[in-house]
């Protein structure tokens, strides 16, 4: 394991995220791939990274082409030419896991050699707590999307991302005039963000028990990818701890990445993925 992913699961396992007794997937590697598909929501189809409630695929942290933000692709296309124009973002804005079985059929029509899937903050960011999806379903969308890419692409390798931490997401914006702002104005996250500067007890349990469910989430992510196979790896939960900042949130919904969070979603992702 290199030393930032140390650095990384260290971050991770402060946390406390996967119960005693599950251990995470051991990746096989194999050489880098010559084609490759991304599943997931909004995140990973880079809204928000370049205009104003916009998708910007070129800027996506997996499939993207951008330079500044050196996704999966770029970084993968570097040592395996062969993978230049197999780029394929499946993702689709506003999807929950319940739409993974079906971008996962689509990733394997394409026939690709490698899948990062992000998803599940849309399960948690609802209109409010009591809609969130259960961590149950949660894991049965995700085994049933897998189900999918193994039987279609036994080959093939998956990257399953740990979803971020979005009580972060209100510890680092609730101060901020702007992001209060655009969080009540467009109804983001009401199950995490909703009176946002309230310090009373229940809002306080409420933002911790959305905070528990997102554990959860990734808490199944980890043991499905370990059910999986070595053809599986989990991120070990890089990404829910990595602490990301104000200025690495699109300054129009304080949500989404921008360009710099896709740059470091890809960074924290990549460096604890299948190193290629």
């Amino acid at each position: 394991m290199s030393p930032v992913r140390r650095v990384l699961a260290a971050l991770a396992a402060a946390t406390v995220l996967v119960p005693l007794g599950t251990t995470a997937a051991h990746a096989d590697t194999g050489p880098a791939p010559a084609s490759m598909a991304s599943l997931g929501d909004s995140i990973t189809r880079g809204f928000n990274a370049c205009g104003w409630f916009v998708d910007c695929t070129s800027r996506s942290f997996s499939t993207g082409d951008t330079s500044s933000v050196n996704s999966h692709y770029l970084r993968i296309r570097a040592v395996n030419p062969a993978i230049a124009g197999n780029n394929h973002n499946d993702a689709k804005t506003g999807a929950k896991s319940a739409d993974m079985p079906g971008q996962a059929a689509t990733a394997v029509g394409q026939g690709v050699e490698y899948v990062t899937m992000l998803i599940g903050a849309n399960d948690a960011c609802t209109s409010a707590e009591s809609t969130m999806t259960p961590a149950a379903t949660y894991r049965a969308n995700i085994d049933a999307a897998l189900g999918r890419i193994r039987a279609g692409l036994p080959d093939a390798r998956v990257l399953l991302v740990s979803v971020p931490d979005i009580h972060r997401l209100w510890s680092v914006g609730k101060d901020s005039g702007s992001a209060r702002t655009a969080w009540s104005l467009f109804s983001i996250c009401q199950s995490m963000l909703a009176n946002p500067t309230s310090t009373a007890q229940a809002d306080v349990d409420r933002r911790a028990r959305v905070r528990q469910r997102v554990v959860d989430y990734n808490t199944q992510l980890a043991q499905a990818c370990a059910a999986y196979g070595p053809n599986c790896d989990f991120d070990d939960n890089a990404v829910f701890g990595y602490p990301f900042t104000l200025g690495q949130l699109s300054g129009w919904d304080y949500f989404h990445p921008n360009s710099t969070g896709q740059q470091v979603l890809a960074d924290v992702s990549y460096a604890a993925g299948f190193g290629w």
